[in-house]
């Protein structure tokens, strides 16, 4: 659901833009101040792994394909604020460094996938889970709010095109979520089946009381990453994803956008032409860079107190002040 550029006036691009903007602002914000339950590490690894599972475009109805988004997902395991910005720090890496999503359509694309997405998956978990749920509810509330913020963003989205006037309301919006909720299904399978997973092998990670190990977290999700990454992404579909071929049946032409040009556009190396060893190259080379990216500013934005050494045990006398 990533949009190109071309689709949005300057004017609805820069709108889009300023929410994001205050939107991971406020996010990075509540993190520092209030501090998450995940140390960095985790928020970096997560951010790998939404990168990985979002190289997987899955086949629906139509000769269409879906991918996951993550927002619901991250909402789950690392918070609201800790998914605004993982999901923020992925969609940067994947604009600049793949040229998946606009440059000038990033700020409607961080406030569709991050933002929407995000606190509706969040929202909608929250009040679904209720107070101590069992684990089925809790793979049930997660695959329900995933289908829900598929829906929500592919709203998003829809009247961002019409605002630009790229379509009519009334037409884009039954388009855009008539498509998306079929990939919402899709969405919300590999959401339950992840978030089972967790609960089965890793349920700290979804407990806000006992936080993970660092080095657990990074083992676990990485090695999950590169499972996906290296068996998943060749199986990749090659339709067209879901706006696309909104796009495409709706007749919605591009105007011109911005000429920049991203250094490993489409997922592929330069000089090794395309195919699944250019594809796996360039996806693993994308997780390493996010992973260290939203580690790094995890570490920027989250208190000091959540990466330094445990205090003295209540026994033992404090050390005197020089």
């Amino acid at each position: 659901m990533h949009i190109p550029d071309g689709f949005l006036t300057a004017r609805v691009a820069a709108g889009a833009g300023l929410v994001a903007v205050l939107g991971l602002g406020a996010a990075c914000a509540r993190t520092k101040a209030a501090g998450e339950r995940s140390p960095s590490a985790l928020l970096g690894v997560s951010a790998a792994f939404v990168f990985a599972a979002q190289l997987v475009n899955f086949p629906v109805a139509a000769g269409t394909s879906g991918h996951l988004v993550g927002g619901a997902l991250l909402a789950a395991l690392v918070g609201l604020p800790g998914a605004v910005v993982v999901m923020s720090s992925v969609l940067l890496v994947q604009c600049f460094v793949f040229g998946d999503g606009g440059v000038l359509a990033l700020g409607a694309n961080v406030c569709n996938m991050a933002l929407v997405s995000s606190v509706v998956g969040y929202a909608v978990y929250r009040v679904s889970c209720g107070k101590n749920p069992n684990p089925t509810r809790r793979v049930a509330s997660v695959a329900f709010a995933a289908w829900c913020a598929t829906v929500a963003t592919a709203a998003a989205c829809a009247e961002e095109l019409a605002l630009s006037g790229a379509a009519r309301l009334s037409v884009v919006l039954p388009a855009m979520v008539g498509v998306h909720a079929l990939i919402g299904v899709g969405e919300a399978v590999i959401t339950a089946l992840v978030v089972a997973s967790v609960l089965r092998f890793r349920p700290e990670l979804l407990e806000r009381a006992s936080p993970p190990h660092a080095r657990s977290a990074v083992g676990y999700g990485l090695g999950a990453s590169l499972v996906v990454a290296l068996l998943l992404a060749p199986l990749a579909s090659a339709a067209p994803d879901g706006l696309a071929r909104v796009a495409e049946r709706l007749g919605l032409h591009a105007r011109p956008g911005s000429a920049l040009a991203a250094p490993l556009a489409d997922y592929a190396v330069p000089g090794l032409g395309v195919g699944a060893l250019t594809t796996l190259l360039a996806g693993a080379f994308g997780m390493l860079l996010i992973f260290g990216l939203c580690w790094l500013l995890a570490l920027v934005v989250m208190p000091r107190a959540q990466h330094a050494p445990q205090a003295a045990d209540a026994g033992s006398p404090p050390v005197a002040a020089e």
